[in-house]
């Protein structure tokens, strides 16, 4: 999928002078794979935490299955589907709790979650986006991001304006170019072939995309 996605990207003829993706590997692999397919090596990688996925706290590490038998699926629905409600906190002793990751060894502990709804999620976001990737658009540059189905959502709702009900919704395909075009405020120019409430288009056939969309929907059913 991923190299797919690097040869739309250069079918489309984009070219990037920057890269921004997470600290976790299935991004990173994910960028990797559409910088070689589109000739873009080259381009400066910086890799943040802000831009990682939403952390489901005692969640992590379960399956969708597992997390269903030991919560129920009403439960587990209203912690992936609401907007700010996270699951329970994680044990601060847990492997999985990010402050015990030699990768955020350098960070305070304290701005690692041990839990995350989609609004604290964009709280780490958002300003990321404003306070980093910003000045670089300002500053002329094109820049492609590689991130999770959450940052991604964060930033969208940031972006389209999108409301908070709406956003919970919202079904992103994984690997499958998003191509925004912003103006002098950093507004997205609404595309004629944008997928609503999106402004941004995807690259690639629309049915097929609209079909994955659907994918992605079902799976979080």
């Amino acid at each position: 999928e991923a190299a797919d996605a690097g040869a739309l990207v250069a079918e489309a003829g984009l070219a990037f002078d920057v890269a921004y993706t997470s600290t976790l590997k299935r991004a990173i692999r994910t960028l990797d794979h559409a910088l070689e397919q589109s000739d873009h090596m080259w381009i400066p990688v910086t890799k943040a935490w802000q831009l990682n996925e939403r952390h489901y706290g005692a969640l992590q590490g379960l399956d969708k299955q597992q997390t269903v038998d030991k919560h129920g699926l009403d439960q587990v629905t209203i912690w992936r589907r609401s907007y700010d409600i996270p699951p329970p906190d994680l044990d601060t002793t847990s492997p999985m709790y990010p402050a015990n990751d030699p990768k955020y060894a350098a960070l305070d502990a304290n701005c690692m979650p041990t839990t995350e709804s989609l609004a604290t999620t964009a709280a780490r976001v958002i300003p990321y986006w404003q306070q980093v990737i910003v000045p670089e658009l300002k500053a002329g540059k094109s820049v492609i991001i590689a991130a999770h189905g959450n940052s991604l959502r964060a930033l969208v709702q940031y972006l389209d304006g999108i409301s908070n009900d709406d956003i919970t919704e919202l079904n992103i395909p994984t690997a499958t170019p998003l191509l925004y075009t912003l103006d002098a405020d950093m507004r997205p120019i609404p595309d004629a072939d944008a997928i609503a409430p999106l402004q941004g288009k995807y690259l690639g056939d629309l049915d097929a995309i609209r079909a994955r969309i659907e994918g992605v929907k079902n799976q979080t059913k």
